[in-house]
């Protein structure tokens, strides 16, 4: 396959779709199945145009292995690979899984699987700067966190000892990006499928 930025990469996180541990802020608006089936419908969704896209090689880091049979289909369906994350809480396992595609990639960009904001002129514009003065991209999510994050070096300080269920992850990664003489900028305002309202919110766009 020919990409259109050949030197970068993508790093998809996502769960095994195991009811009653992934999405489980829809239930009980939910049953425990049907929101481990929105799941698997948002990585299909995002794995689905990403690959159209051709834009970089894609990698699919699994969590809790890469075993799961919804892993192995998107491996057979969408002809990307699969690494198993690794680390001591979410931000050694990104951390981890960025550092390991830079050693192939001038650009790795990270992305979760239930952010429907996010589009390809995002992808493509992270990269670009990422390629220009940008050392750090981010895509900052409605909730004060982040959808997307795009490095062009291994930068552990963004990751180690950050309270990921706050809603300061933006402003306090931004801090310390400042602090370290760290090159970084912001994308647009993102959002993603946490609770029952973004699902509603969801599939008003479709």
């Amino acid at each position: 396959m020919t990409y259109l930025y050949p030197q970068a990469s993508l790093a998809v996180f996502c769960k095994a779709p195991i009811p009653g541990q992934v999405k489980t802020r829809l239930i009980p608006d939910m049953t425990a199945q049907q929101a481990a089936d929105v799941h698997m419908l948002l990585t299909n969704r995002l794995l689905s145009w990403l690959v159209k896209a051709e834009l970089c090689p894609i990698t699919l880091w699994c969590s809790p292995d890469t075993s799961h049979p919804f892993f192995q289909s998107c491996a057979v369906e969408y002809g990307i690979s699969l690494k198993e994350q690794k680390g001591t809480d979410l931000g050694g396992k990104m951390q981890y899984a960025i550092a390991s595609q830079l050693k192939s990639s001038s650009q790795v960009l990270l992305i979760g699987c239930d952010s429907p904001s996010v589009r390809q002129r995002d992808v493509s514009d992270m990269i670009e700067r990422l390629q220009s003065v940008d050392d750090v991209v981010l895509a900052p999510a409605e909730d004060g966190g982040y959808v997307m994050i795009g490095c062009r070096e291994d930068y552990p300080i963004l990751f180690s000892n950050m309270e990921w269920s706050m809603s300061n992850v933006s402003d306090e990664t931004r801090l310390r990006a400042i602090q370290s003489g760290i090159r970084l900028s912001s994308l647009g305002i993102q959002w993603d499928v946490d609770n029952y309202i973004d699902w509603q919110r969801f599939c008003a766009l479709e």
